[in-house]
């Protein structure tokens, strides 16, 4: 079920221009390498217990390697973002931005995962994009942007 996020483009914006930190969430494994989902909430919590205005979840501190089908870890570990933000409502409403990568039809897929998710704004990697021309990625932009406001970082 698609859910829009619960603040308006408007109101992400001013949030962003009044300053706030938004740190790029790091990836919690077990040494075996796994997902350690406690440690993941725990992070998470540290950052919005210690004033993080917002999170930054799958970008390239939480490694862009979390997409592959062998770890399939994107949607988890942005749902668990989402849960802990989710613990801070009503007290503050906590802006979240989801890495988006890959080519279009990738993207696309990732820009509509976060939006149903409740993500604010995506932070959008043009990395696949380096031998492409500005027309190209201005295209990409524009379409991911028809999925949800992102943020440029490069």
């Amino acid at each position: 079920m698609s859910r829009a996020s619960s603040k308006t483009t408007s109101e992400v914006r001013q949030a962003l221009l009044s300053g706030l930190v938004i740190p790029a969430h790091p990836l919690a494994l077990t040494a075996e390498r796994k997902l350690d989902e406690r440690r993941q909430r725990g992070l998470s919590r540290y950052y919005l217990s210690a004033g993080a205005g917002g999170l930054a979840v799958g970008v390239h501190t939480t490694q862009f390697t979390i997409r592959d089908p062998q770890f399939n870890l994107l949607r988890p570990v942005l749902e668990l973002a989402r849960e802990v933000a989710d613990e801070f409502k009503p007290k503050r409403q906590t802006v979240l931005i989801a890495g988006i990568c890959g080519r279009t039809d990738q993207a696309v897929k990732e820009a509509e995962l976060a939006t149903t998710l409740d993500y604010d704004a995506g932070l959008l990697s043009l990395a696949a994009w380096l031998d492409d021309t500005d027309d190209a990625l201005l295209d990409h932009c524009q379409r991911i942007a028809k999925c949800m406001p992102v943020v440029g970082f490069y």
